[in-house]
């Protein structure tokens, strides 16, 4: 990620300015306590002493503040969160699925080619999309629909809708697993809306299902909350990254949900988030 976005940054000037001062403050310390036990014994403060402190002590300040990969270890529970700059299909391990209450799968025209869903026809199945709403449809084969479009509703695509959260699991690669999780509700219109209640009660359920079947392997997710979800203006990516490493610790501290979870962010979505701040959070996270 963009470690120059990231010195331009407010809280990078402000750990940076905390650390270089704090390091001055240790050689101002050490030299009283060393001047009054010991008299004489250190040498008159000259030029090339201060120097020599301002270099230590700036260099000790950029390398505390210097921006590092986002990401942090916990040890209650044994986990990790990373953040991956990236494709969500490249990562390793199992990837999370945002689709609609509907399960639609057909695009351009329902699903918009490039979200998520499509990526993952496109990309796993091959463009074979029978084989897709096959395995969609024997995974929800005993879900309960809560709604059924008539023909006066005139809807393209699919005409059964589940409930909100739903998450069905499907196996196309071997030893992958992908969570498709229904966390819009989508209407006649084909028109996909979304809440952050919604989005709450869909992750809470995806650690449920990735803890029963994901046999503790790494998670992928990409920023969710955007796109077909139209509540962006709320839940900008910062927010939403929040919000999916929030819940996923709540859920890993019930009960571990998977060794890492990779938070996928794509590049024309980094450059508005604020990765410093992000590092701070997640270290938040860690039990007290």
């Amino acid at each position: 990620m963009s470690i120059k976005r990231d010195l331009t940054k407010r809280r990078f000037w402000t750990r940076f300015s905390v650390q270089t001062l704090s390091c001055v403050g240790f050689f101002a310390v050490f030299a009283g306590v060393t001047d009054a036990l010991l008299p004489n014994v250190l040498p008159p403060v000259g030029t090339v002493l201060a120097i020599a402190v301002a270099v230590v002590s700036v260099s000790y300040g950029i390398f505390q503040a210097w921006p590092r990969p986002v990401q942090q270890s916990y040890g209650s529970p044994n986990t990790e969160i990373h953040l991956v700059e990236g494709d969500l299909f490249e990562q390793e391990g199992n990837v999370v699925i945002g689709m609609t209450t509907t399960f639609d799968t057909e695009t351009p025209h329902v699903i918009h080619e490039n979200s998520v869903q499509a990526q993952l026809l496109m990309r796993v199945y091959k463009n074979d999309r029978t084989a897709l709403d096959e395995a969609l449809d024997t995974a929800l084969a005993d879900r309960e629909i809560v709604k059924e479009f008539t023909p006066k509703d005139k809807k393209p695509g699919k005409q059964v809708a589940y409930p909100l959260g739903s998450v069905v699991t499907i196996m196309p690669e071997i030893r992958r697993l992908f969570f498709c999780v229904a966390y819009t509700e989508m209407n006649h219109r084909n028109e996909a809306h979304g809440t952050v209640d919604g989005i709450w009660r869909s992750l809470n359920n995806i650690w449920d299902e990735a803890r029963a079947r994901g046999n503790g392997d790494p998670v992928s997710i990409g920023v969710i909350g955007g796109g077909q979800a139209r509540i962006s203006q709320y839940l900008p990516a910062q927010d939403s990254i929040r919000l999916i490493a929030l819940s996923y610790m709540f859920a890993s501290r019930k009960e571990k949900v998977a060794s890492r979870l990779n938070i996928v962010v794509q590049k024309n979505v980094v450059e508005s988030l604020d990765m410093l701040e992000l590092q701070a959070f997640l270290k938040s996270l860690r039990p007290s």
